[in-house]
């Protein structure tokens, strides 16, 4: 659903003052300043003030916000959910609960004016599809818009989007001319990453040149418009009727930076088969080992888990076994389950620690996988063609074509 008049519900809560707007300057008084009794569009009050409001009517409604995440809102009623999912004036309504969900829209109906969009197919640039008893995501319009906008809508299409263990550095080749352009075409490519974690790590590394981008870097990030291509018709896949449980798998790439040596996080989290997050991130601080490395990757992504066990106990989906990470360093695994402090680890920052509490509390068991299927090394490193595609099936990237036919 979208609220049609939003912003015009925005009390504010602190004063606002403004200049004259133009063409209606009082010639006597220059120096005077209006002062706001309700938040202009595009004030940065707006949205927040906007946010205040349909969460005092959801709230009146019965339902609550989550722990996890602001703009979630349920209601539950004899065992039955009813989800709104808030994004500023769009509105996402979900559950098993058909009455309530009938009530909601039409209260909301009452109190705003609402326009109904009937059933989710387009959202925020991305694709919904439903075919039996799957839902297909992907960003096939975006990501056709996206080459025609930048020029490479007919280039020839790449098989992978990077070369197998890249190093890219700061410093080497010549700077652009215009930086904007450069800049555009990555913050275009990290929303396309909502739906595609293979571009996730060449992505990610790309990003970190915004400031001084040479030639090199935009060949990069062209290559993996070629990739894009090539894989237009590429989304997500999620099944219904299987297991549906939590599994992680947290990889890092030692060292990876050319220009810091700062090691590279991977990690990934699926329930059943479905990938639902992912993150490719360059560390913080130097580690001065593999394990180290390791051992701060499996932390971020014990980060994640914990909050994706609290989402899900949101959503009345408890969470009650521990969680499977697998990772593909015996070190770092003993080192998690280890409880006694080492002098090699005691230069490791105090939150890296995390890990620890949670593998002793049951919430997390580490596992040992091999390096041949650790599923998140696509996010640490370029791999050959066999093993980045072999990788990028497991995280249930697929084809649109291929839903009908279990490609």
């Amino acid at each position: 659903m979208y609220v049609k008049n939003a912003f015009l519900h925005r009390e504010l809560d602190r004063e606002i003052y403004m200049i004259q707007p133009i063409g209606f300057q009082n010639q006597h008084h220059l120096e005077y300043v209006c002062k706001l009794w309700k938040a202009l569009y595009g004030l940065k009050q707006a949205p927040r003030a906007w946010y205040g409001k349909i969460a005092e009517f959801l709230t009146q409604s019965g339902y609550l916000v989550t722990s996890a995440d602001s703009s979630l809102f349920i209601k539950t009623n004899k065992g039955k959910l009813a989800i709104v999912l808030v994004y500023v004036d769009d509105l996402v309504i979900t559950g098993d609960d058909k009455e309530e969900i009938l009530q909601t829209k039409e209260n909301l109906s009452v109190r705003f004016q609402m326009k109904e969009l009937g059933q989710l197919k387009h959202f925020l640039g991305l694709e919904i599809d439903r075919i039996q008893n799957r839902i297909f995501l992907c960003q096939q319009k975006y990501s056709k818009d996206l080459l025609k906008k930048f020029g490479m809508l007919e280039c020839k299409p790449i098989s992978t989007p990077t070369e197998p263990n890249i190093r890219i550095c700061a410093h080497e080749g010549k700077s652009l001319e215009d930086a904007t352009m450069y800049q555009q075409l990555v913050g275009s490519l990290i929303y396309l990453t909502l739906t595609r974690p293979d571009i996730s790590y060449v992505v990610s590394v790309i990003s970190r040149y915004m400031q001084n981008p040479k030639k090199p870097h935009l060949e990069a990030a062209r290559r993996i418009l070629r990739y894009v291509k090539s894989t237009i018709d590429y989304g997500l896949l999620y099944k219904r009727n299987e297991d549906c449980k939590l599994v992680g798998y947290c990889d890092a790439d030692y060292a990876g930076d050319c220009d810091t040596r700062r090691s590279t996080t991977g990690y990934v989290f699926k329930l059943g088969s479905g990938t639902i997050s992912w993150c490719s991130k360059r560390q913080p601080t130097v580690s001065l080992s593999t394990t180290e490395a390791e051992y701060r990757a499996a932390a971020m992504a014990a980060q994640e888990s914990t909050w994706i066990i609290q989402l899900m106990n949101n959503l009345h989906q408890p969470v009650d076994y521990a969680v499977p990470a697998y990772c593909d360093n015996q070190s770092a695994i003993c080192l998690a389950e280890n409880p006694i402090f080492h002098a090699r680890t005691k230069h490791v920052e105090v939150h890296y620690h995390f890990i620890r509490e949670k593998v002793l509390q049951g919430e997390i068991e580490m596992r040992q996988i091999s390096t041949d299927n650790q599923v998140a090394d696509v996010l640490t490193k370029g791999l050959n063609a066999n093993k980045f595609k072999m990788f990028r099936y497991q995280l249930s990237t697929i084809q649109r074509v291929g839903i009908e036919g279990e490609c």
